[in-house]
Parts: C-alpha cells; structure tokens; sequence
C-alpha cells in the first residue's frame, strides 16, 4: 500500500497538472517541463498524430490528402427477393374457389325443430304402416263387405307408396 506521504505528492502533482491545465486554457502557455515525464510526453506526441486523423464515413473531402481517409460505403445486400418470398408466403390459399349458393341461403326458422323430430316422425309412420295393416287384417277376418276391403287395401297401398305430406314449406 502507499503511505501517507505518498498519497499526498501523488495529489500535489495532480493539482500542478491541473492549474496548467487551466492556464493553457485561459491562454497563458507556461508548460512547465517538469510535471509530466519525458516518455510520457513522447508516447502522448505519437497519440496525437494519430488520433488527429480524421476519418470521413458520410463527407467527402475536397482536399486530396483528406480523401484518403474516407472509407469507402459497404455494399448493403438486396432484400428484394427476400422480401418477394416473404409476401407471397404471407397471401392466404384460398379455402373455397366456387361459392354453394345453397350453404350461403338463410334456413327457415324452424329448421332445427324439424331435424330434432325428424328419427321420432319416422318411428311413428312405422307405427302407423303397423296400425293400419292391423286394422285390414282384422276386416278381413271379420269378413266385412268386399268392396270396403278393396278400397282399405288401395288406400293403405297408397299411403305406402306416396310419402306423407309434411309442413315443410
């Protein structure tokens, strides 16, 4: 470690450097020789002609001997094709070339009423077809005229063939 004393000439050399400092500033250019060593003077000399260059990177100089230190412009690379490939990655496919104009009308209202009873409409026609050839059976065995009994057996063939009328207009 430093001792005391050792500190205190350390600070006293820092204030003579300053207050040179300050008159070199204000004008008075008394540079005593003896605050700063000789290698160091010789190494802040090359430091100055060096950190004196200047270097140009967006003017260009009219002289000639500056124009040496300009550097030169980097080439940017193009951003075209990427930016070709990043647009057409970004259109969206098409999901639906052509429109069903059936899927865009509106449904009537009770559309969902009729499709929840539609399976127990058809159980109950099931029923009736049953009903109905029950009811002929019984006539026949009953022996009631045969003229109803033709017309029963038509009525019921028909109401077989032709499919019931629904309210679904």
């Amino acid at each position: 470690m430093a001792t005391v004393g050792g500190l205190e000439n350390e600070a006293a050399k820092r204030k003579e450097r300053l207050k040179a400092l300050r008159k070199k500033k204000q004008g008075d250019v008394e540079e005593p020789d003896d605050l700063e060593p000789p290698t160091k003077k010789a190494a802040v000399a090359e430091d100055d002609e060096e950190a004196r260059k200047p270097v140009f990177k967006n003017y260009t100089p009219e002289n000639e001997n500056l124009k040496e230190n300009r550097v030169p412009k980097p080439e940017l690379a193009s951003i075209d094709d990427h930016i070709q490939e990043q647009l057409q990655a970004a259109k969206p496919e098409p999901v639906v070339e052509e429109v069903d104009l059936v899927n865009l009308a509106p449904r009537k209202p009770d559309w969902d009423l009729k499709r929840d009873v539609a399976s127990k409409l058809e159980k109950l026609e099931r029923r009736t077809q049953r009903a109905i050839a029950e009811l002929i059976r019984e006539r026949i065995q009953s022996g009631e005229d045969s003229g109803d009994l033709l017309s029963a057996m038509n009525a019921a063939t028909q109401a077989s063939s032709q499919p019931v009328d629904s309210d679904e207009d």
